[in-house]
């Protein structure tokens, strides 16, 4: 008998875990997702020479970026983190004015969050 709650045990932590990780990987898609498409929008706006706007988009990326490293891990999460430091200096320049160099760093993140979906 406890052979068999053991076993029973065992099965539903396994389960269990599967359906945890499950969840967290897709969660962390959309995070990226998401983030992905307000990197590209405070790219276009940066381009454009609207700073204000390209710094909205770019925290809204940050939040998502930030969100979705912190249930990833290994290359993904390396891509993730180097997107979210590009996205702060994306912001960091761009609330101060420098549109080019604002776009620049949202580029890289761009980068960062593309390769960071691909397995």
């Amino acid at each position: 008998m406890k052979k068999l709650a053991s076993v029973v045990a065992g099965l539903l932590l396994c389960l269990s875990t599967t359906a945890f990780t499950a969840e967290h990987t897709s969660t962390t898609q959309e995070h990226t997702a998401t983030a992905l498409e307000h990197a590209h929008a405070a790219v276009v706006h940066g381009k454009a020479g609207h700073p204000p706007v390209l710094v909205e988009h770019a925290k809204s990326a940050l939040n998502h970026t930030l969100s979705a490293a912190l249930s990833a891990k290994g290359v993904q999460k390396t891509h993730l983190d180097a997107a979210a430091d590009s996205l702060q200096k994306s912001i960091d320049e761009g609330e101060l004015g420098h549109a080019p160099a604002a776009t620049k760093a949202a580029e890289e993140a761009v980068g960062h969050l593309d390769a960071s979906g691909k397995k």
